[in-house]
């Protein structure tokens, strides 16, 4: 089969057994084609709550697929591929964490969303690269642990002063990659174009951007500017996706090494496979951890709306 014969069968079998398939925008243009649901993780998680479908495939990582499960937990849900794992959520672990909160009696631990489910349930509040200011803007608390990224977190102590925030040094190793040398030539080569980058890169290449924001952000922002050239940095399939949104506009990448080799490790097989039966990993979460986890979430949601 070539792609388009794919693409159609993987949406007859969908429809033909009542499958909702999600794509987080890292994923590649052809997965984006044949998904319900596109954009990232949370807002995925959100949408698969309410899809009337009662089987679920994440094209994402794993840890994508847990949340799915944590507030969707009477459906099957399933990873297209099984081996697509996230770095950051794999850079602290429970008994890490337990320590942490020890060297840090009284403050309260808020970890980025892009953590295990098992990490969740031993946290305050959770928050994404999107909601994270309002929710520590909104938290009675003042000291507060921030977990795992570094990055991000020191992007939210600079905008709130009046919190005192400790950072756990973790970040996205996609992310890090990137440098302020990136910035410098990128603009020198197109002079006219915004710089729109994630708060997962390192504080040298936020504070040259003309936004920092998260995936959906940028995406908005790029889609809803009256610039025409735009430096995207964030995971490359971004500038392609832009540039099928945006024709009229042109799309740079921030640089060649912002690759998220997880994300690009499912492809439109893998997809194919799950929804015909015969690939993916099913999600499976005990009681305890689903309500441990959603704890943290639910706060997510009462004080970032």
């Amino acid at each position: 089969m070539n792609t388009r014969e794919l693409q159609d069968e993987i949406i007859r079998l969908k429809k033909e057994k009542d499958i909702c398939i999600l794509a987080h925008a890292y994923q590649s243009q052809d997965i984006l084609e044949v998904a319900d649901y596109t954009g990232d993780s949370y807002g995925l998680s959100l949408k698969a709550a309410k899809a009337p479908q009662k089987t679920i495939i994440m094209c994402g990582v794993r840890f994508m697929a847990e949340t799915v499960k944590v507030l969707s937990p009477d459906k099957d849900v399933y990873i297209a591929n099984e081996e697509a794992l996230c770095p950051m959520a794999q850079q602290l672990d429970v008994p890490r964490l337990r320590q942490l909160k020890k060297q840090y009696p009284g403050y309260a631990v808020v970890a980025y969303i892009n953590t295990t489910t098992a990490l969740k349930t031993e946290v305050d509040c959770v928050v994404t690269s999107s909601s994270a200011k309002r929710i520590l803007e909104n938290m009675e608390e003042k000291n507060i642990l921030f977990v795992p990224d570094m990055n991000l977190g020191g992007y939210l102590k600079k905008q709130l002063p009046d919190k005192n925030i400790e950072l756990y040094r973790g970040g996205c190793p996609t992310h890090m990659r990137v440098r302020a040398n990136d910035v410098k030539r990128m603009k020198q080569a197109h002079p006219d174009a915004k710089v729109l980058v994630h708060p997962e890169c390192l504080e040298e290449v936020t504070k040259l951007a003309d936004y920092a924001g998260s995936t959906t952000g940028i995406m908005n922002y790029a889609k809803e500017s009256d610039a025409k050239e735009f430096i995207i940095g964030t995971e490359n399939s971004i500038v392609q996706h832009l540039q099928f949104a945006c024709p009229d506009k042109k799309f740079y990448m921030l640089s060649k090494e912002c690759v998220c080799h997880n994300m690009k490790a499912t492809t439109l097989m893998d997809v194919y496979h799950t929804v015909k039966g015969d690939g993916g990993l099913q999600i499976t979460l005990d009681d305890d951890l689903i309500k441990g986890a959603r704890r943290a979430i639910d706060r997510m949601i009462a004080l970032g709306g």
